[in-house]
């Protein structure tokens, strides 16, 4: 329940939602469930060439058995929140200052320091 509620916090937010089958998808989240369902609103395909049939859709409701990471904005994560389940990851090659959660279902969320999102 603890991330269920994590992500609760993160509603209206940017993400991007990395798939088991190597797609990532860039959108708002507008909802997640307790099995960590996600919807997300106003999507983009971040690999638009090579899924060229996901170029008309705007809202995606991904299965939470399928998310193989989500990336987070900085900004938004209170890791307060997250009791010390999380694990900084500085000074690490590709992993300078961002902070790993594990989740369960064989998935990850990557919080990352970025300047736009």
């Amino acid at each position: 329940m603890l991330f269920f509620s994590f992500f609760k916090t993160l509603v209206d937010h940017q993400v991007t939602v990395e798939l088991k089958n190597d797609i990532s998808i860039k959108g708002t989240l507008k909802s997640v469930d307790q099995f960590l369902n996600i919807k997300l609103d106003d999507i983009q395909v971040l690999e638009e060439l090579k899924y060229p049939h996901l170029s008309s859709t705007k809202n995606v409701f991904i299965r939470g058995s399928v998310v193989r990471y989500v990336h987070l904005p900085a900004a938004a994560v209170d890791t307060n929140l997250l009791g010390g389940c999380h694990e900084e990851r500085g000074g690490a090659a590709g992993f300078e200052g961002e902070v790993m959660i594990g989740v369960g279902e064989g998935w990850w969320v990557c919080v990352e320091e970025v300047d736009e999102y």
